[in-house]
């Protein structure tokens, strides 16, 4: 399986909405988030979203992995796309580009950055689509999932997972 880089906006999709577990099913030993991500994340715990606590469990249990920017080729592009985007995104699409990952990321000018660079994309409709295909939901629960999401500021170009079936 494909290594995946989070951004933070897919991980508190999956979080705030009780959906967590499928990040998990799907990815688990395969997903990394960068310390930038993880300190949004800990931003947000400290905002009072308490169910973001599940994404620091997942890097204390191991099986996602919090990565830092190492190499000198990441490190620029970092700099050069931190002007435009968050460190967040600017991190992820760093690491993913020069390590070959998969980047999960529903905000629309990271993407179009990532997809420039010839990162390999994915989102949050993307992965519950995935997890459908799995078997490891079926469409009312994503459905259910989805407007869960909405309900806590998810942006979603969709309605229903029925609309891109």
């Amino acid at each position: 399986m494909p290594e995946i880089l989070f951004d933070c906006c897919v991980l508190s999709n999956f979080a705030l909405s009780d959906s967590f577990h499928i990040i998990k099913r799907l990815y688990a030993n395969s997903s990394y988030a960068t310390n930038f991500v993880m300190a949004e994340n800990l931003r947000g715990i400290l905002g009072g979203h308490n169910k973001l606590v599940s994404v620091s469990e997942a890097i204390k249990e191991g099986w996602l992995r919090e990565i830092v920017l190492k190499e000198e080729k990441e490190r620029a592009l970092f700099e050069t796309l931190s002007v435009s985007l968050g460190f967040g995104e600017a991190s992820s699409i760093a690491a993913a580009k020069t390590r070959g990952y998969v980047f999960a990321c529903d905000d629309r000018a990271a993407r179009r950055e990532a997809d420039m660079l010839g990162v390999k994309l994915t989102g949050t409709i993307g992965i519950l689509l995935k997890a459908i295909k799995r078997k490891v939901i079926n469409k009312e629960e994503a459905d259910v999932m989805l407007r869960r999401m909405i309900a806590n500021g998810f942006y979603s170009p969709i309605r229903s997972i029925k609309d891109v079936l």
